[in-house]
C-alpha cells in the first residue's frame, strides 16, 4: 500500500493483506481498495491479489483500478468483490457494468481538482463539472459515487463540505465522500452536508483515531452507526495462518529480513504495535 497526497503516492505504509485484517479486527464498515497504477501500466484489475484479500476479508470489498469493461468486472466479482468502482471508463463502462451484473454492485469514481473531474489518476482534465459528471453517471447506473477532492486527499483538514452538498443534491444515490478526512469532527460535517458514508485514509494510518471512535463519536452526534464490537479476529485459525503466511512473504518481498518481518507481525498481532510504528519500521529497514 502507498500513501502521499494530492494523489501523489510516495510513501509505502504496509502490506495490503495485513491491513485487511487490522481493519476487520477494528470493525470497519467497508473496505475500498484502489489499484492505482493499473490504468497507468495498461493492464486490467489484479485478480490474484483480490482473491488473497478476499479469502480473509469478511465486510463489503469493493475494488478499483483497470477496470475497462464488463468483463473485468466480472472477474472482480468472481474474484470475490462484492463492488467494482469504475474511474477513467467512465459513465459508458458504468452503464455496460450496471447492464450486465446490477447497478448495486457498481460505484462510479469521481475526483475532482479545482472544480473539474479528472481521470487516469488525477492527471486528465476532463472539462466537466462535478454535479453534471455525477448526475451522468447516476443516470447511467451507477449505484453509488466515491467523490475524491484531490487538493484535500491526503492532507486532513477537512473534506471539500460544498462540493459534497452539491453533488449529494443533484444524485439519488449514496454519496461516500472521500480526501481530507483528519478528525471524527470532520467525518460529521460531511454527513451534515449530505454524504451518506465518509471514508477515510491518511487519519487511520498517521494518527490514533479509530473506526470504533468514528462510530462512537458519529452516534453521540446523531449520526444511526453501527458500533463495531471489541476488535477480535473472527476468523479461523487456519486462516490467520494464511494471512500470516501472505503478510510475511509480502514484507520479504520488499527486502526486508524474514525474521523481522516475523517479529513485526508478532508485535502487531500482539497488540504491542500500532500502524504507525509498523510503518516506521518498515521505512527504517528499508
Amino acid at each position: 500500500m502507498v500513501k502521499g497526497s494530492k494523489f501523489n503516492a510516495w510513501r509505502t505504509v504496509g502490506l495490503a493483506a495485513q491491513a485487511v485484517l487490522i481493519h476487520q479486527m477494528r470493525g470497519v464498515d467497508e473496505i475500498v481498495l484502489l489499484d492505482i497504477t493499473a490504468t497507468a501500466e495498461g493492464r486490467g484489475p489484479d485478480l490474484d491479489l483480490v482473491t488473497e484479500l478476499a479469502e480473509v476479508c469478511f465486510m463489503p470489498l469493493a475494488v478499483g483500478g483497470g477496470i475497462r469493461n464488463v468483463n473485468d468486472a466480472r472477474a472482480l466479482l468472481l474474484a470475490g468483490a462484492d463492488k467494482v468502482v469504475i474511474g477513467t471508463g467512465g459513465p459508458r463502462v458504468v452503464s455496460e457494468v450496471a447492464d450486465r451484473v446490477g447497478s448495486q454492485a457498481v460505484v462510479a469514481a469521481i475526483d475532482v481538482r479545482a472544480g473539474q473531474v479528472s481521470v487516469r489518476n488525477a492527471m486528465v482534465n476532463t472539462g466537466c463539472g462535478a454535479m453534471g459528471y455525477a448526475m451522468v453517471c447516476f443516470n447511467h447506473g451507477a449505484g453509488e459515487i466515491l467523490l475524491t477532492s484531490v487538493e484535500r486527499e491526503g492532507q486532513m483538514g477537512g473534506y471539500d463540505l460544498r462540493l459534497i452538498k452539491e453533488v449529494s443534491d443533484a444524485v439519488d444515490v449514496p454519496v461516500i465522500a472521500h480526501g481530507g478526512a483528519g478528525t471524527y469532527q470532520h467525518m460529521l460535517e460531511a454527513i451534515e452536508v449530505g454524504a451518506d458514508a465518509v471514508a477515510a485514509g491518511a487519519m487511520f494510518q498517521f494518527t490514533d483515531q479509530t473506526p470504533l471512535g468514528a462510530a462512537r463519536y458519529l452516534a453521540e452526534h446523531g449520526v444511526e452507526t453501527r458500533i463495531p464490537d471489541a476488535v477480535e479476529p473472527s476468523i479461523a485459525e487456519g486462516d490467520m495462518d494464511m494471512v500470516r503466511k501472505m503478510a510475511i512473504e509480502r514484507c520479504e518481498e520488499g527486502g526486508i529480513p524474514r525474521a523481522v518481518c516475523e517479529a513485526l507481525w508478532e508485535k502487531m498481532m500482539g497488540g504491542t504495535m500500532t500502524e504507525l510504528e509498523l510503518q516506521r519500521e518498515l521505512e527504517r529497514y528499508k
